[in-house]
């Protein structure tokens, strides 16, 4: 399985720690569910801004035509 380095501060390693054990769980899987989370809302943001471009480009070119 192929591995991710990722540099935290130590701030930002301390804040990882205590969520992390707060919740119950390592910060391995905390880290990894954290990052899948953001992939999966970035991608529907992207979706969604790109659905509303199409639509908006939709529009305008049946006006120009």
């Amino acid at each position: 399985m192929a591995g991710l380095n990722v540099r935290f501060t130590e701030e930002e390693l301390d804040a990882l720690r205590e969520r992390a054990e707060a919740e119950g769980r390592s910060m391995q899987s905390f880290a990894h569910d954290a990052v899948i989370r953001a992939v999966n809302e970035h991608s529907r943001l992207f979706d969604e801004a790109a659905e509303h471009v199409l639509k908006v480009s939709e529009e305008l070119n049946r006006r120009l035509a």
